[in-house]
């Protein structure tokens, strides 16, 4: 079989849990295995990195964060490798350029277009372990890229179907998927299996166990992987395609996203092509646009409400600014405000009402107040007050019985 496995910077923290990981690479290699690793920078050594950068400019150069960024996989990849090898176990560490992993050329958040895999399947065949630096890519050019936050998941599911891996195991600090995080809420539920699309929600709505974008990538080609521990050998949560009897469970689970600013435009022209105008300039700025309200407009003049990541708030206010001819009517300003983004998912909605009933009903019982609203076939996601983000967790949590029995 070939087995592609991905340890996460808790996974690798230390010197001790690197040789724990080594330990468990060459059990799957002595079991007759092909295996490639995909590893991620150190814990904390990203965050390090990119914060010395920014205490020498607010605004670091998207180009040089992401060569500053990719130092951190590749001293995990050789540290691995060192650790395997003084384990007796042939293997060779590769940079996401050696393997392929081709990009566009949008630093900090690349998207990979293409991945040869190198010279991957060789090594694989000599009896080598290829320890691969996740999180990050290269372009055409030959610039280097990284894919954003959590994108060795992605590194390792876009490996898994550039070498028809049997296997793909996402090893992380937790032993699966949860309900919801479990340092919020006590009494949440392990998860045995989940599907492409109630993952990928829970990603993308700030579920920190997987990347969103690695999901969408998974559901695409039809990549099954489990989430599992690092720490211990307890089955994981399979992550995979939707059955019929995922619909019998109408909520899965609840995220919160702390990490989300609300922009509130007023005094904005109200007539057609406003709304074109603020968007357009808002996605040639690469900002990602979550909730979106507009008040009916009233003597001409209408206001607009809309949140962005917190990392994009200032890009957002500079595409603003420079079109704020084009927009204005009377008394234009901009605000911005932090909030949470809370959100309930499951692919039961579909086929049962009342949801948004029973989860609005409980936030006024707890004098949680909303103050957006976003919906899709399978989720309900809402803006609160950041400082309520984990209490409203934990309502939504008990409103729909997602704690353990």
């Amino acid at each position: 079989m070939i087995i592609v496995q991905k340890y996460g910077g808790t996974s690798v923290a230390d010197l001790d849990r690197i040789r724990n990981v080594a330990s468990r690479v060459k059990a799957t290699r002595d079991a007759g295995n092909k295996v490639v690793v995909v590893v991620s920078a150190r814990a904390g050594v990203t965050n390090r990195l990119i914060a010395d950068a920014k205490s020498l400019a607010e605004h670091p150069d998207s180009r040089e964060l992401d060569m500053l960024a990719s130092i951190g996989e590749q001293e995990t990849i050789a540290l691995t490798a060192i650790a395997l090898h003084s384990m007796g176990v042939p293997a060779v560490s590769r940079t996401g350029a050696q393997v392929g992993i081709k990009t566009d050329s949008e630093f900090t958040k690349a998207r990979i277009v293409d991945i040869t895999g190198g010279d991957l399947n060789k090594q694989l065949d000599e009896g080598k372990v290829v320890i691969v630096a996740g999180f990050q890519g290269v372009t055409d050019d030959g610039q280097i890229t990284t894919l954003g936050r959590g994108g060795s998941d992605l590194s390792a599911i876009a490996l898994a179907k550039a070498v028809n891996a049997d296997v793909c195991q996402i090893y992380t600090d937790v032993d699966g998927v949860y309900t919801a995080d479990p340092r919020v809420v006590k009494d949440a539920s392990k998860l045995n299996e989940i599907s492409y699309d109630e993952m990928l929600e829970l990603a993308s709505l700030g579920s920190k166990v997987m990347q969103a974008r690695s999901v969408e990538f998974a559901k695409k080609h039809n990549v099954v992987f489990e989430v599992r521990s690092s720490m211990n050998n307890n089955p994981g949560t399979i992550v995979k395609e939707e059955v019929a009897s995922m619909e019998d469970v109408v909520v899965r689970g609840v995220a919160a996203d702390k990490n989300q600013t609300k922009v509130v435009l007023l005094g904005l022209n109200d007539q057609p092509g406003t709304a074109a105008k603020i968007f357009n300039a808002l996605g040639k700025a690469n900002v990602n646009v979550d909730m979106i309200v507009q008040n009916v407009g009233r003597d001409g003049i209408a206001n607009m409400t809309f949140t962005v990541p917190t990392d994009d708030a200032f890009k957002a206010e500079k595409a603003i600014d420079s079109i704020k001819d084009d927009i204005a009517a009377k008394n234009f300003r901009t605000m911005t405000d932090r909030v949470a983004k809370v959100s309930v998912v499951g692919i039961g909605m579909r086929s049962h009402s009342g949801v948004a009933a029973d989860l609005f009903t409980a936030f006024a019982n707890a004098g949680i107040n909303i103050q957006l609203i976003s919906t899709s076939e399978i989720k309900i996601s809402v803006a609160v007050e950041v400082e309520k983000a984990d209490e409203a967790v934990r309502v939504a949590h008990a409103a729909f019985g997602l704690g353990q029995a």
